[in-house]
């Protein structure tokens, strides 16, 4: 069951008028997490969702097919925390896929620019936010490629091309299908004959 914390940001925005994501995972780091969930910040949300064997087998496969395509030494990250553009968006995707020139800034933080890929995989309680503020969001960084991944409905969905805010290309699979995708100009064959389903 995932768990929006509302009343945490209340008390946070009346203690400041300027509310930000490093108090937000500050206070984050100080609450009672349980373990084994992921903790994103949502357009100033806090959203908790546990993390299932189905989601983290499938995350598995898209890091075989970096890995596949881009060698060991490829730059992917997951569940780390990444701050991209609006309203207090601090996510930490399923799998994100950097620039091999990627260097962290300062404060160990990653930048979104370097981002060349995204994978989410569903999770029940949090699907609204994958296929909306989270793909909305990751259009307007101008995100190449941003692939969901649903157990529940067994599709993978792909978008490309970000114009303007919005993805222009789409494209729909059912899990079983092979996916082409371009990834920084690399060709790579996303196989989902064994992604699991819920």
């Amino acid at each position: 069951m995932t768990a929006v914390v509302e009343t945490v940001r209340i008390a946070m925005a009346e203690e400041s008028n300027e509310l930000t994501l490093d108090m937000m995972f500050e206070m984050l780091e100080e609450m009672p997490v349980p373990e084994g969930y992921k903790v994103e910040i949502v357009g100033g949300a806090i959203y908790m969702s546990p993390q299932r064997d189905t989601h983290w087998e499938i995350i598995r496969r898209f890091l075989w097919a970096l890995e596949d395509t881009f060698g060991r030494s490829v730059q992917v990250k997951s569940d780390v925390r990444f701050d991209f553009p609006g309203h207090l968006n601090g996510f930490c995707p399923d799998v994100v896929k950097l620039a091999a020139e990627a260097k962290q800034d300062a404060r160990g933080r990653w930048d979104f620019t370097d981002v060349e890929f995204i994978a989410e995989v569903i999770s029940k309680d949090t699907a609204a936010n994958d296929y909306g503020p989270k793909k909305a969001v990751y259009a307007t960084a101008g995100i190449p490629v941003y692939v969901i991944a649903d157990p529940y409905t067994g599709r993978c969905h792909v978008y490309t091309d970000p114009k303007e805010g919005e993805y222009t290309g789409e494209l729909t699979a059912t899990f079983g299908m092979e996916i082409d995708l371009t990834i920084a100009g690399s060709a790579l064959t996303l196989r989902t004959d064994d992604f699991p389903r819920r």
